[in-house]
């Protein structure tokens, strides 16, 4: 996704650094072959492929607002919602093309990312973080650790769960 030629605003290389991983996580989870199916329970390829893309378009719009000087919040609610959930895999079309959207929002994030400057990675963002109904985070969080939870919790995760594998 990234490589040695792109943009690095800053000395600092930790940006850079922060947008291979965080390619690498996107990568694995989209050669990620999902199980035939999901337990009782979970969510099926569509509904895990539609929250990824939630997420990942969730993480751009905030990496652009802070870019911008403007205030950012980070709410994941709405990614995790049956309603949403179903709409965007509809709007999508199917799992390929889920899959589609996925990789270019992961393409743009990871460039941006690159780009961001210690000062903006360092930007604090309100964040509320809920997962299976539990609040995870309520507080506010540099963007620079949203950023890295992705890369080394969230895609991970959902690379797991897509294919069935215990944590």
């Amino acid at each position: 996704m990234l490589d040695d030629t792109t943009y690095q605003p800053d000395d600092d290389n930790s940006a850079h650094e922060l947008a291979i991983a965080l390619g690498q996580a996107y990568d694995t989870f989209l050669t990620a072959k999902p199980a035939p199916t999901q337990p009782t329970g979970e969510w099926d390829t569509e509904q895990i492929l539609a929250h990824v893309w939630l997420v990942t378009t969730l993480t751009l719009t905030n990496v652009a607002t802070v870019t911008t000087g403007l205030r950012s919040i980070y709410d994941n609610r709405s990614s995790q919602d049956a309603w949403t959930l179903a709409h965007a895999a509809s709007l999508a079309g199917d799992a390929a093309q889920l899959r589609e959207r996925i990789r270019v929002q992961a393409q743009a994030l990871g460039i941006l990312v690159a780009a961001l400057s210690t000062r903006e990675l360092a930007a604090p963002v309100p964040a509320l973080l809920v997962s299976n109904g539990a609040c995870l985070v309520d507080q506010s969080m540099s963007l620079n650790d949203i950023i890295q939870g992705l890369a080394e919790q969230e895609i991970p995760g959902h690379t797991r769960q897509l294919a069935r594998q215990d944590a």
